[in-house]
């Protein structure tokens, strides 16, 4: 649990989210491949999964298995995504620690703040081996996802390009064949920005990050990812803004439910020249 006290001095650094990255994000590994009854020895690159801690002000609030690249961009998408901070502004330093047993991406951010995940780290506080306990964690878990406000529309032909530009950006599927993308895609600029990762979620956390550095509003793009779409990718999408959100496979009940209450325009199994629309399908026309 997070002790309320004084925040522990920021380390000076001029730009605190400007940090080396650390550990190789493939590796590559000997296996043999059969086909058609023979077996080849040879190699091939694999993703890194790294145990990936966040804290704040020196104390632990989570530890996720990530790909061990965009880190910065993961730190300040996960805050914010997860309601930890409300503007990059709140995170004051950041630093990625390495040792042995992972990563460490070791934030620092006002009083208020660290006092405010004291408040939430005690609500959610749980007997050892409970998933969700309590009212607090379960009303958590499906916390109602802000409403998504945005005027712009969209064609099916920028569907196509948006699938199109995440599959060809995605520099780390293609040598591992293993990992989840997500992209935000404007029309009249094509790709703006993608990253990968192991994790879906962090993928999109990943995305969020980013934008949030550049300045860019995703008010007037596309969101396009990899994978299934869960409710915690619809409350990330709804945090990042995405008037739409593009997924090659299908959404489960509740997220369609959620993306229905924040406005978002949900397209789901995209692929092969067709798609299919679960909610506010008035953005898009042929």
């Amino acid at each position: 649990m997070l002790a309320s006290k004084p925040a522990a001095p920021a380390p000076q650094n001029p730009d605190p989210l400007e940090v080396p990255q650390v550990h190789d994000p493939v590796r590559v590994v000997r296996r043999d491949l059969w086909r058609d009854g023979v077996s080849t020895p040879g190699e091939r690159g694999i993703p890194e999964e790294t145990a990936t801690a966040l804290t704040y002000n020196a104390a632990s609030f989570a530890v996720m298995m990530a790909t061990p690249r965009d880190l910065e961009d993961f730190a300040l998408g996960f805050s914010l995504t997860e309601k930890v901070v409300g503007d990059a502004g709140e995170i004051e330093a950041l630093d990625i620690v390495e040792s042995e047993a992972g990563v460490e991406l070791r934030m620092w951010v006002p009083l208020q703040t660290e006092q405010r995940l004291s408040a939430r780290r005690r609500q959610l506080a749980g007997p050892t081996g409970c998933g969700l306990c309590g009212i607090d964690s379960l009303m958590e878990a499906v916390r109602a996802p802000p409403r998504v406000e945005s005027t712009a529309t969209f064609t099916s032909g920028d569907i196509a390009a948006g699938l199109d530009a995440l599959a060809s950006g995605q520099a780390l599927h293609r040598e591992t064949r293993a990992v989840h993308g997500a992209a935000f895609w404007r029309p009249g600029r094509g790709l703006v920005a993608i990253r990968e990762d192991v994790g879906r979620h962090n993928a999109l956390d990943k995305l969020v990050g980013a934008l949030a550095r550049s300045g860019e509003h995703a008010g007037e793009g596309l969101l396009v990812m990899t994978s299934r779409v869960s409710v915690e990718l619809v409350q990330k999408a709804a945090v990042l803004g995405a008037p739409v959100m593009v997924a090659v496979s299908a959404p489960t009940a509740l997220a369609v439910r959620t993306a229905e209450a924040a406005g978002i325009t949900l397209v789901a199994s995209a692929r092969g020249g067709s798609f299919e629309v679960f909610t506010h399908p008035g953005r898009l026309s042929a």
